[in-house]
Protein backbone atom coordinates (compact mmCIF):
# COMPACT_ATOMS: atom_id res chain seq x y z
CA UNK A 1 0.00 0.00 0.00
CA UNK A 2 2.98 2.08 0.59
CA UNK A 3 4.15 1.15 -2.65
CA UNK A 4 0.87 2.12 -4.64
CA UNK A 5 0.10 5.56 -2.37
CA UNK A 6 3.54 6.30 -3.15
CA UNK A 7 3.27 5.65 -6.97
CA UNK A 8 -0.06 8.23 -6.88
CA UNK A 9 1.54 10.82 -5.51
CA UNK A 10 4.36 10.50 -8.26
CA UNK A 11 1.81 11.04 -10.52
CA UNK A 12 0.58 7.23 -11.95
CA UNK A 13 -2.92 7.32 -11.02
CA UNK A 14 -4.69 4.21 -11.11
CA UNK A 15 -3.19 2.11 -8.74
CA UNK A 16 -4.40 -1.07 -7.13
CA UNK A 17 -3.36 -3.44 -4.31
CA UNK A 18 -4.56 -6.88 -3.77
CA UNK A 19 -4.80 -8.83 -0.08
CA UNK A 20 -6.81 -11.54 1.23
CA UNK A 21 -9.02 -11.51 3.76
CA UNK A 22 -11.86 -9.57 5.96
CA UNK A 23 -9.77 -8.01 8.59
CA UNK A 24 -9.35 -3.91 8.54
CA UNK A 25 -5.99 -4.06 6.45
CA UNK A 26 -8.31 -6.09 3.67
CA UNK A 27 -10.81 -3.54 4.04
CA UNK A 28 -8.57 -0.47 4.07
CA UNK A 29 -6.99 -1.66 0.67
CA UNK A 30 -10.34 -2.10 -0.88
CA UNK A 31 -11.00 1.26 0.04
CA UNK A 32 -7.57 2.71 -0.89
CA UNK A 33 -8.17 0.51 -4.50
CA UNK A 34 -11.50 2.39 -4.98
CA UNK A 35 -10.22 5.69 -3.77
CA UNK A 36 -7.41 5.61 -6.32
CA UNK A 37 -10.02 4.87 -9.21
CA UNK A 38 -11.72 7.73 -8.78
CA UNK A 39 -9.29 10.13 -7.98
CA UNK A 40 -7.88 8.52 -11.55
CA UNK A 41 -11.54 9.52 -13.01
CA UNK A 42 -11.35 12.44 -11.59
CA UNK A 43 -7.87 13.57 -12.79
CA UNK A 44 -8.72 12.07 -16.33
CA UNK A 45 -12.00 14.72 -16.42
CA UNK A 46 -9.49 17.20 -15.38
CA UNK A 47 -6.91 17.11 -17.80
CA UNK A 48 -9.31 16.25 -20.66
CA UNK A 49 -11.16 19.91 -19.29
CA UNK A 50 -8.09 21.71 -19.03
CA UNK A 51 -7.41 20.64 -23.26
CA UNK A 52 -10.70 21.92 -23.94
CA UNK A 53 -9.97 25.00 -22.49
CA UNK A 54 -6.79 25.81 -23.62
CA UNK A 55 -8.52 24.74 -27.20
CA UNK A 56 -11.25 26.87 -26.89
CA UNK A 57 -8.68 29.88 -25.76
CA UNK A 58 -5.88 29.14 -28.41
CA UNK A 59 -9.00 29.37 -31.28
CA UNK A 60 -10.26 32.77 -30.18
CA UNK A 61 -9.53 35.60 -32.30
CA UNK A 62 -8.54 37.35 -28.98
CA UNK A 63 -5.08 37.21 -27.03
CA UNK A 64 -5.51 35.95 -23.70
CA UNK A 65 -3.03 35.96 -20.77
CA UNK A 66 -3.61 34.67 -17.31
CA UNK A 67 -1.12 36.36 -14.29
CA UNK A 68 -0.49 35.20 -10.80
CA UNK A 69 -0.35 37.39 -7.95
CA UNK A 70 3.59 38.02 -8.88
CA UNK A 71 2.60 39.04 -12.75
CA UNK A 72 4.42 35.44 -13.33
CA UNK A 73 2.61 34.26 -16.45
CA UNK A 74 0.59 30.86 -16.39
CA UNK A 75 -1.07 30.68 -19.34
CA UNK A 76 -1.01 32.63 -22.94
CA UNK A 77 -2.09 31.27 -26.05
CA UNK A 78 -1.25 31.77 -29.46
CA UNK A 79 -3.37 34.89 -30.50
CA UNK A 80 -1.78 36.49 -27.14
CA UNK A 81 1.97 35.75 -28.66
CA UNK A 82 0.97 37.46 -32.10
CA UNK A 83 -0.32 40.18 -30.95
CA UNK A 84 2.31 40.90 -28.36
CA UNK A 85 5.34 40.12 -30.30
CA UNK A 86 5.17 43.50 -31.51
CA UNK A 87 5.98 45.03 -27.71
CA UNK A 88 9.07 42.52 -27.75
CA UNK A 89 10.26 40.19 -30.29
CA UNK A 90 10.60 36.51 -29.68
CA UNK A 91 7.77 36.48 -27.43
CA UNK A 92 6.32 32.79 -27.57
CA UNK A 93 3.41 30.93 -25.46
CA UNK A 94 6.05 28.26 -24.14
CA UNK A 95 8.56 30.63 -23.83
CA UNK A 96 7.02 33.17 -21.85
CA UNK A 97 5.01 31.01 -19.10
CA UNK A 98 6.57 31.13 -15.85
CA UNK A 99 8.48 34.35 -16.73
CA UNK A 100 7.19 38.00 -15.32
CA UNK A 101 5.13 40.24 -17.59
CA UNK A 102 7.58 42.79 -17.53
CA UNK A 103 10.10 40.32 -18.92
CA UNK A 104 8.56 40.22 -22.21
CA UNK A 105 6.64 42.84 -22.76
CA UNK A 106 7.75 46.24 -22.00
CA UNK A 107 5.28 48.37 -22.75
CA UNK A 108 4.57 50.36 -20.23
CA UNK A 109 0.92 51.72 -20.76
CA UNK A 110 0.30 47.85 -20.66
CA UNK A 111 2.31 46.95 -17.52
CA UNK A 112 0.16 50.07 -15.79
CA UNK A 113 -3.22 48.18 -16.76
CA UNK A 114 -2.30 45.33 -15.27
CA UNK A 115 -1.09 46.93 -12.11
CA UNK A 116 -4.46 48.75 -11.50
CA UNK A 117 -6.85 45.27 -12.15
CA UNK A 118 -4.81 43.74 -9.26
CA UNK A 119 -5.20 46.65 -6.97
CA UNK A 120 -9.18 47.47 -8.16
CA UNK A 121 -12.15 45.20 -8.11
CA UNK A 122 -13.29 47.04 -11.30
CA UNK A 123 -12.20 45.34 -14.33
CA UNK A 124 -9.91 48.21 -16.49
CA UNK A 125 -9.69 48.94 -20.08
CA UNK A 126 -6.95 50.78 -21.98
CA UNK A 127 -6.40 50.94 -25.49
CA UNK A 128 -2.99 51.22 -26.56
CA UNK A 129 -1.12 52.07 -30.58
CA UNK A 130 2.59 50.24 -31.05
CA UNK A 131 4.84 51.08 -33.66
CA UNK A 132 6.86 48.32 -34.31
CA UNK A 133 7.11 45.77 -37.23
CA UNK A 134 3.89 47.74 -37.92
CA UNK A 135 1.61 50.26 -36.70
CA UNK A 136 -0.89 48.05 -34.44
CA UNK A 137 -3.83 49.52 -32.03
CA UNK A 138 -5.10 46.93 -29.64
CA UNK A 139 -7.49 47.05 -26.52
CA UNK A 140 -6.73 45.59 -23.61
CA UNK A 141 -9.32 44.23 -20.89
CA UNK A 142 -7.58 43.22 -17.50
CA UNK A 143 -9.57 41.90 -14.21
CA UNK A 144 -8.17 40.40 -11.13
CA UNK A 145 -8.94 37.01 -9.92
CA UNK A 146 -11.44 36.40 -7.05
CA UNK A 147 -10.09 36.58 -3.83
CA UNK A 148 -7.76 38.33 -0.80
CA UNK A 149 -5.28 39.13 -1.56
CA UNK A 150 -6.33 38.40 -5.73
CA UNK A 151 -4.60 35.45 -6.89
CA UNK A 152 -3.84 37.30 -9.99
CA UNK A 153 -5.40 38.78 -13.14
CA UNK A 154 -6.55 37.77 -16.59
CA UNK A 155 -6.19 40.25 -19.92
CA UNK A 156 -7.72 39.45 -22.90
CA UNK A 157 -6.50 41.93 -25.90
CA UNK A 158 -8.36 42.78 -28.66
CA UNK A 159 -6.60 43.77 -32.26
CA UNK A 160 -8.54 46.93 -32.87
CA UNK A 161 -5.97 47.83 -35.73
CA UNK A 162 -8.27 47.25 -38.52
CA UNK A 163 -11.54 49.02 -36.79
CA UNK A 164 -9.19 52.37 -36.51
CA UNK A 165 -8.42 52.07 -39.92
CA UNK A 166 -11.62 51.59 -41.64
CA UNK A 167 -12.45 54.73 -39.11
CA UNK A 168 -9.52 56.79 -40.61
CA UNK A 169 -10.95 55.94 -44.16
CA UNK A 170 -14.52 57.34 -42.86
CA UNK A 171 -13.03 60.33 -41.96
CA UNK A 172 -11.06 60.61 -45.07
CA UNK A 173 -13.54 60.10 -46.99
CA UNK A 174 -16.43 62.64 -45.19
CA UNK A 175 -13.42 65.22 -45.11
CA UNK A 176 -12.97 64.04 -49.11
CA UNK A 177 -16.28 64.60 -50.27
CA UNK A 178 -16.79 68.11 -47.93
CA UNK A 179 -13.78 68.94 -50.02
CA UNK A 180 -14.50 68.08 -53.73
CA UNK A 181 -18.13 69.24 -52.88
CA UNK A 182 -16.92 73.04 -51.72
CA UNK A 183 -15.11 73.31 -54.35
CA UNK A 184 -17.27 73.98 -57.38
CA UNK A 185 -20.42 74.96 -55.12
CA UNK A 186 -17.99 77.30 -54.08
CA UNK A 187 -17.46 78.52 -58.03
CA UNK A 188 -21.06 78.39 -58.69
CA UNK A 189 -21.78 80.79 -55.64
CA UNK A 190 -18.98 83.32 -56.92
CA UNK A 191 -19.95 83.53 -60.40
CA UNK A 192 -23.76 83.67 -59.32
CA UNK A 193 -22.73 86.40 -56.65
CA UNK A 194 -21.35 88.21 -59.65
CA UNK A 195 -23.67 88.40 -62.20
CA UNK A 196 -26.34 89.46 -59.83
CA UNK A 197 -24.35 92.02 -58.00
CA UNK A 198 -21.69 93.05 -60.37
CA UNK A 199 -23.83 94.05 -62.99
CA UNK A 200 -22.02 91.46 -65.58
CA UNK A 201 -25.44 90.05 -66.16
CA UNK A 202 -26.06 92.79 -68.30
CA UNK A 203 -22.40 92.17 -70.39
CA UNK A 204 -23.07 89.43 -72.97
CA UNK A 205 -19.58 88.40 -73.06
CA UNK A 206 -18.70 88.56 -68.82
CA UNK A 207 -22.43 87.06 -68.37
CA UNK A 208 -21.44 84.05 -71.14
CA UNK A 209 -18.03 83.63 -69.66
CA UNK A 210 -19.64 83.02 -66.08
CA UNK A 211 -22.24 81.16 -67.13
CA UNK A 212 -19.90 79.05 -68.46
CA UNK A 213 -18.25 78.17 -65.59
CA UNK A 214 -21.25 77.97 -63.79
CA UNK A 215 -22.80 74.85 -66.15
CA UNK A 216 -18.76 73.13 -66.08
CA UNK A 217 -19.12 73.45 -62.31
CA UNK A 218 -22.60 72.16 -62.22
CA UNK A 219 -21.48 69.01 -64.65
CA UNK A 220 -18.44 68.52 -62.06
CA UNK A 221 -20.92 67.76 -59.28
CA UNK A 222 -23.18 65.88 -61.64
CA UNK A 223 -20.34 63.21 -62.49
CA UNK A 224 -19.19 63.08 -58.68
CA UNK A 225 -22.80 62.14 -57.17
CA UNK A 226 -22.69 59.44 -60.00
CA UNK A 227 -19.83 58.37 -59.30
CA UNK A 228 -20.32 58.38 -55.53
CA UNK A 229 -23.99 56.51 -55.95
CA UNK A 230 -22.17 54.14 -57.95
CA UNK A 231 -19.81 53.19 -55.99
CA UNK A 232 -22.44 53.25 -53.12
CA UNK A 233 -23.98 50.50 -54.50
CA UNK A 234 -21.39 48.08 -55.69
CA UNK A 235 -20.09 48.65 -52.09
CA UNK A 236 -23.42 47.38 -50.26
CA UNK A 237 -23.96 44.47 -52.86
CA UNK A 238 -27.27 45.28 -53.97
CA UNK A 239 -26.05 46.46 -57.16
CA UNK A 240 -27.55 43.39 -59.41
CA UNK A 241 -24.80 41.79 -62.02
CA UNK A 242 -26.14 40.00 -65.19
CA UNK A 243 -23.36 37.49 -65.74
CA UNK A 244 -23.24 36.13 -69.48
CA UNK A 245 -21.11 35.34 -71.93
CA UNK A 246 -19.50 38.23 -73.44
CA UNK A 247 -17.18 38.93 -76.61
CA UNK A 248 -13.97 40.31 -75.22
CA UNK A 249 -12.46 41.69 -78.97
CA UNK A 250 -16.16 43.29 -79.39
CA UNK A 251 -16.52 45.13 -75.91
CA UNK A 252 -12.78 46.32 -76.26
CA UNK A 253 -13.65 47.41 -79.72
CA UNK A 254 -16.88 49.33 -78.92
CA UNK A 255 -15.15 50.75 -75.43
CA UNK A 256 -11.97 52.18 -77.69
CA UNK A 257 -14.37 53.79 -80.74
CA UNK A 258 -16.16 55.57 -77.52
CA UNK A 259 -12.89 57.14 -76.90
CA UNK A 260 -11.52 57.62 -80.34
CA UNK A 261 -12.54 61.42 -80.95
CA UNK A 262 -10.85 62.56 -77.70
CA UNK A 263 -7.66 60.93 -78.54
CA UNK A 264 -7.67 61.92 -81.92
CA UNK A 265 -8.15 65.38 -80.84
CA UNK A 266 -5.22 65.45 -78.65
CA UNK A 267 -3.21 63.90 -81.51
CA UNK A 268 -3.00 59.99 -79.59
CA UNK A 269 -2.73 56.56 -81.12
CA UNK A 270 -5.41 54.80 -79.40
CA UNK A 271 -6.11 51.28 -80.90
CA UNK A 272 -7.14 47.62 -79.62
CA UNK A 273 -4.05 45.19 -80.42
CA UNK A 274 -6.01 42.40 -81.88
CA UNK A 275 -5.75 39.15 -79.88
CA UNK A 276 -7.96 36.22 -80.22
CA UNK A 277 -10.66 36.69 -81.96
CA UNK A 278 -13.33 34.00 -80.52
CA UNK A 279 -12.36 35.19 -76.15
CA UNK A 280 -15.67 35.46 -74.80
CA UNK A 281 -16.24 36.39 -70.91
CA UNK A 282 -18.52 35.30 -68.25
CA UNK A 283 -18.80 38.68 -66.72
CA UNK A 284 -21.63 41.00 -66.50
CA UNK A 285 -21.10 43.23 -70.25
CA UNK A 286 -22.06 46.96 -68.57
CA UNK A 287 -19.63 46.66 -65.99
CA UNK A 288 -16.94 45.26 -68.61
CA UNK A 289 -17.89 48.26 -70.38
CA UNK A 290 -17.59 50.67 -67.59
CA UNK A 291 -14.15 48.97 -66.40
CA UNK A 292 -12.78 50.15 -70.17
CA UNK A 293 -14.33 52.69 -70.55
CA UNK A 294 -12.48 54.28 -66.82
CA UNK A 295 -9.44 52.67 -67.70
CA UNK A 296 -9.44 54.30 -71.01
CA UNK A 297 -10.27 57.48 -70.03
CA UNK A 298 -7.49 57.68 -67.64
CA UNK A 299 -5.11 56.71 -70.20
CA UNK A 300 -6.50 59.28 -72.67
CA UNK A 301 -6.70 62.37 -69.64
CA UNK A 302 -2.92 61.50 -68.58
CA UNK A 303 -0.86 60.95 -71.95
CA UNK A 304 0.64 64.02 -73.68
CA UNK A 305 0.18 64.86 -76.90
CA UNK A 306 1.10 62.35 -79.75
CA UNK A 307 1.41 59.29 -77.21
CA UNK A 308 0.04 55.88 -77.31
CA UNK A 309 -2.36 53.44 -75.77
CA UNK A 310 -2.74 49.99 -75.95
CA UNK A 311 -5.72 47.70 -75.58
CA UNK A 312 -4.78 43.87 -75.35
CA UNK A 313 -6.95 40.68 -74.36
CA UNK A 314 -5.68 37.13 -74.66
CA UNK A 315 -6.74 34.09 -72.57
CA UNK A 316 -4.41 33.18 -69.36
CA UNK A 317 -5.35 29.44 -67.63
CA UNK A 318 -9.05 29.92 -66.87
CA UNK A 319 -9.39 33.31 -66.84
CA UNK A 320 -9.37 36.53 -69.38
CA UNK A 321 -6.43 39.09 -69.30
CA UNK A 322 -7.62 42.70 -70.89
CA UNK A 323 -4.59 45.47 -70.38
CA UNK A 324 -4.76 48.62 -71.30
CA UNK A 325 -1.16 50.53 -71.73
CA UNK A 326 -0.19 54.12 -71.75
CA UNK A 327 2.71 56.29 -72.55
CA UNK A 328 1.17 58.50 -70.16
CA UNK A 329 3.23 60.49 -67.32
CA UNK A 330 3.25 57.89 -65.13
CA UNK A 331 2.78 57.05 -61.53
CA UNK A 332 5.81 56.97 -58.80
CA UNK A 333 6.36 53.84 -56.82
CA UNK A 334 4.94 55.00 -53.39
CA UNK A 335 1.87 55.71 -54.62
CA UNK A 336 0.74 52.58 -56.37
CA UNK A 337 -0.75 50.65 -53.88
CA UNK A 338 -2.76 53.94 -52.88
CA UNK A 339 -4.32 54.50 -56.57
CA UNK A 340 -7.27 51.94 -55.87
CA UNK A 341 -8.33 54.45 -52.85
CA UNK A 342 -10.94 56.69 -53.29
CA UNK A 343 -10.31 60.52 -53.65
CA UNK A 344 -6.94 59.37 -54.11
CA UNK A 345 -5.01 61.43 -57.01
CA UNK A 346 -1.34 61.45 -57.14
CA UNK A 347 -1.48 65.28 -58.64
CA UNK A 348 -4.59 66.74 -57.07
CA UNK A 349 -4.44 70.09 -59.02
CA UNK A 350 -4.05 67.82 -62.89
CA UNK A 351 -6.65 66.01 -61.90
CA UNK A 352 -9.29 68.25 -61.08
CA UNK A 353 -7.92 70.23 -64.02
CA UNK A 354 -8.34 67.52 -66.54
CA UNK A 355 -12.21 67.16 -64.75
CA UNK A 356 -11.35 64.02 -62.49
CA UNK A 357 -13.28 62.79 -59.61
CA UNK A 358 -10.98 60.79 -57.73
CA UNK A 359 -13.36 57.82 -58.18
CA UNK A 360 -12.74 56.27 -61.35
CA UNK A 361 -10.01 53.86 -59.93
CA UNK A 362 -12.10 53.10 -57.02
CA UNK A 363 -15.29 51.57 -59.25
CA UNK A 364 -12.89 49.56 -61.26
CA UNK A 365 -11.71 48.09 -58.37
CA UNK A 366 -14.80 47.19 -56.61
CA UNK A 367 -16.64 46.13 -60.38
CA UNK A 368 -13.55 43.74 -60.85
CA UNK A 369 -13.62 42.43 -57.33
CA UNK A 370 -17.61 41.86 -57.60
CA UNK A 371 -17.27 40.11 -61.10
CA UNK A 372 -14.60 37.62 -59.33
CA UNK A 373 -11.63 39.07 -60.63
CA UNK A 374 -8.86 40.78 -59.86
CA UNK A 375 -6.65 43.85 -61.12
CA UNK A 376 -2.81 44.91 -61.16
CA UNK A 377 -1.17 48.53 -62.21
CA UNK A 378 3.00 48.63 -63.31
CA UNK A 379 3.88 52.41 -64.05
CA UNK A 380 7.30 54.43 -64.82
CA UNK A 381 7.23 57.84 -63.93
CA UNK A 382 7.74 59.37 -67.70
CA UNK A 383 7.14 56.33 -69.54
CA UNK A 384 3.54 55.30 -69.19
CA UNK A 385 1.33 52.93 -66.72
CA UNK A 386 -0.16 49.59 -67.55
CA UNK A 387 -3.34 48.49 -66.05
CA UNK A 388 -3.96 44.52 -65.98
CA UNK A 389 -7.64 43.05 -65.46
CA UNK A 390 -8.36 39.42 -64.71
CA UNK A 391 -11.79 38.40 -65.30
CA UNK A 392 -13.55 34.52 -65.55
CA UNK A 393 -13.36 32.99 -68.65
CA UNK A 394 -16.70 31.77 -70.03
CA UNK A 395 -17.23 28.44 -69.73
CA UNK A 396 -15.20 28.34 -67.09
CA UNK A 397 -17.94 29.54 -64.01
CA UNK A 398 -21.32 28.70 -65.75
CA UNK A 399 -22.04 26.33 -63.47
CA UNK A 400 -21.71 29.53 -60.65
Amino acid sequence: MTEAAEKIAAGKFGQKVYTTGAGEVARLARTFNHMSGRLAVQISQLEEEQQQLRAILGGMVEGVVALDAEQRILFANERAARLLDFAVAGFTTDGAVGRRLWDVVRQRTLLDVVQRALSHSEPQKEELNWNALATRSVTVHAARLPGDPPRGAVLVVHDTSELRRLERLRHEFVANVSHELKTPLSVIVACVETLLEGGAAEDPTHCRSFLGQVAEQAERLHRLILDLLSLARIESGTEAFAFENVSVPEAVRVCVERHRARAEAKRQSLEAVAGPEELWAWVDEEALCEILDNLIDNAVKYTPESGSIRVRWWAEDEGVCLEVRDTGIGIPAGDLPRIFERFYRVDKARSRELGGTGLGLSIVKHLVQSLRGSIGAASVVGEGTTFTVRLPRSGMTNDQ
